[in-house]
């Protein structure tokens, strides 16, 4: 189904909730749209599991967080599915089964371009292209260890956030020019210049003369953090603690009954991330890919206590190979790593470099220009 020609230009935004990554990619490139361009380009966006894919796939945002706490079995299914002839098999054998509900999502909304920031999507999804007028953009939302679906060669163009990510394009079979390096898009008001960190650290009314550790586990309040801050708190008597609970409420609630030996606060989940990543000196964080492109941006260093095995591996090396931070997945390793960061602060000033270093800002708002440049909006003088 074609889009009528007398409509302002359409972007197809294909994405799931399976892990909060997705989303935010798509709402970041959208909001870099709405910036450089303002409201001459639609941008309409599509779960591709909730609201088109059969049962039970449909359910898959709602099981994906039961899935990856069960880390040996999603390791396995990720490294058996992970190669170039498994991917085509997996997509080959679930193509009958899900063939009449791509097509449907193709014809009930008609674009100028499509894009995809889901694996599933891109491997499904091009399947269907033969004939269809819509060219296909795709934008890697995982940092380095980038699953074999991502990599389609009936892709127009595949916008990487790593060398080591398009290096694999290159090895699935990619052709070097449809492949390039932009960096992971992250929202605007990550990207803005620096605030004073103590005006910050005044307005939130955190301690000014500590140092201060943030501790989160992403939107749902994953990994083991609540024994991580008890073991931070116990052992860094000169630090001030900052735990992020994220949307669990129960987590949030055993957090503040507690009685904490060095200044400590604990939030939900918060909007503020940007204020709280300028006010903190070291962030403890599971390797998420988005997370750790904010904390770059941020200029904050990381420790990386937790990952989902497979998916995220490559993060955490990326991230410790860069001197950006480092691996600490036991408590113990945590405390040695804060203390040495607290006792030698050149240390954590060559990890603030390397973030600084490897930051990629305005990765949303280059996207945002080559799509729009995709369907023929110019920005304007």
């Amino acid at each position: 189904m074609n889009k009528p020609a007398s409509s302002s230009p359409c972007i197809l935004f294909l994405f799931s909730d399976t892990g909060g990554g997705h989303r935010s990619a798509a709402e970041a490139i959208i909001e870099g749209l709405k910036l450089e361009f303002g409201d001459r380009i639609s941008t309409p966006m599509v779960d591709i599991f909730k609201d088109y894919a059969p049962v039970p796939l449909n359910y898959m945002p709602e099981l994906y967080p039961r899935m990856v706490r069960s880390p040996r079995a999603w390791e396995l299914g990720y490294r058996l599915s992970n190669g170039p002839h498994r991917a085509r098999l997996i997509t080959a054998s679930a193509w009958p089964y899900v063939r009449s509900a791509v097509r449907k999502l193709i014809a009930q909304n008609p674009c100028d371009l499509m894009v995809s920031v889901h694996p599933l999507a891109t491997a499904s999804i091009t399947r269907a292209l033969k004939g269809h007028h819509a060219p296909l953009i795709t934008v890697i939302t995982d940092l380095v260890s980038t699953h074999a679906l991502w990599y389609s060669r009936r892709s127009d163009l595949t916008i990487a956030p790593t060398e080591a990510a398009r290096q694999r394009a290159l090895i699935f079979g990619l052709e070097p020019e449809r492949v390039r390096v932009i960096g992971l898009p992250v929202a605007d008001r990550f990207c803005r210049p620096p605030k004073d960190r103590q005006d910050l650290r005044a307005r939130l009314k955190w301690p000014q003369n500590r140092p201060v550790i943030l501790l989160i586990g992403g939107g749902e309040g994953m990994g083991p953090l609540e024994e991580t801050a008890n073991t931070i708190a116990a052992s860094c008597p000169t630090a001030a603690l900052i735990i992020i609970a994220g949307r669990n409420e129960s987590l949030k609630a055993r957090l503040e009954s507690q009685n904490w030996p060095i200044p400590t606060l604990i939030y939900g989940f918060v909007r503020e991330m940007p204020d709280f990543m300028g006010a903190a000196d070291v962030l403890v964080t599971k390797a998420g890919p988005g997370t750790i492109s904010e904390a770059l941006i941020a200029g904050l260093p990381m420790i990386l206590y937790n990952r989902v095995p497979g998916q995220e591996d490559g993060n955490v090396t990326y991230v410790v190979s860069e001197g950006a931070g480092v691996w600490a997945p036991q408590a113990e390793q945590i405390v040695a790593a804060l203390h040495s960061w607290i006792k030698y602060p050149q240390k954590r000033a060559e990890a603030v470099a390397a973030c600084h270093r490897l930051a990629r800002p305005q990765a949303a708002r280059q996207i945002a220009r080559i799509l729009a440049d995709q369907v023929g909006v110019r920005t304007e003088p």
